[in-house]
């Protein structure tokens, strides 16, 4: 494909869309003095602007299933979230550039010692339904019942007062969880949160030309470095 034929899906008026998800703490760790999200994925996402030539404008969304559900509503070019199958039915993916383990807090006089033990029958999990170690669960969890909101804090609330009795989260969002005592966060990971950027299915250029780009920066420092420079840890840089 060439440089025109990409342009022209990604940023035909001169300007790339970027989805970017702003309840992943990891991945926005701030903003600039003009009010936009600064981190690792917009950053990333200038990095896809300068390469094009084109202007970048940043396009926030609360959670990752309001980003997704817009892929085919024109409001983004390219969108900055994790790679799951239920997104890939609209949206296609490159390979992770980085990703997040998922796994579990319990109550520290909890019985299980693994996080496959968790998957019982009776066993209630609190869960951001929409994000993506959320479809995982949803995909993956054969006995154990599924305690679904809009939110990490709703999910935290359902823990703590009693309605859930496992909290399904990102383990960097867990070691810093410090609103109730007597909790313990299990070892090991149900998953892994592979972040990538997408496109819509439509673009075939340039989600052939994105993929590409992927490629390349995972065999460099790229995103190691701009893990550091935002002082984003429990992102894992993928390197190939």
């Amino acid at each position: 494909m060439s440089i025109d034929e990409v342009r022209s899906e990604l940023a035909p008026n001169g300007v790339l869309r970027a989805g970017i998800n702003m309840s992943n703490f990891l991945l926005v760790t701030g903003q600039t003095d003009a009010g936009d999200p600064a981190g690792v994925s917009p950053d990333l996402a200038a990095e896809v602007a300068r390469r094009l030539s084109v202007d970048l404008k940043l396009v926030p969304y609360p959670n990752p299933g309001a980003l997704a559900d817009a892929a085919e509503a024109d409001e983004w070019d390219i969108g900055n979230i994790g790679a799951e199958p239920q997104r890939a039915e609209k949206i296609a993916f490159t390979d992770a550039y980085c990703e997040i383990e998922a796994t579990y807090l319990v109550p520290e006089a909890s019985p299980f010692t693994s996080i496959a033990a968790v998957d019982s029958a009776g066993i209630r999990i609190a869960v951001m339904g929409r994000a993506a170690y959320g479809l995982w669960l949803e995909n993956n969890i054969q006995s154990a019942e599924l305690v679904q909101s809009d939110s990490y804090e709703t999910s935290f609330a359902d823990f703590s007062e009693g309605r859930a009795d496992v909290l399904a989260a990102l383990r960097p969002k867990l070691l810093g969880e410090d609103r109730m005592p007597g909790v313990k966060i299990l070892d090991g990971r149900f998953m892994a949160v592979q972040q990538a950027i997408g496109t819509p299915r439509k673009n075939t250029a340039a989600a052939a030309w994105l993929k590409s780009f992927i490629e390349e920066i995972t065999g460099t420092k790229f995103i190691a470095d701009l893990i550091k420079k935002h002082g984003a840890d429990g992102l894992s840089a993928v390197q190939r």
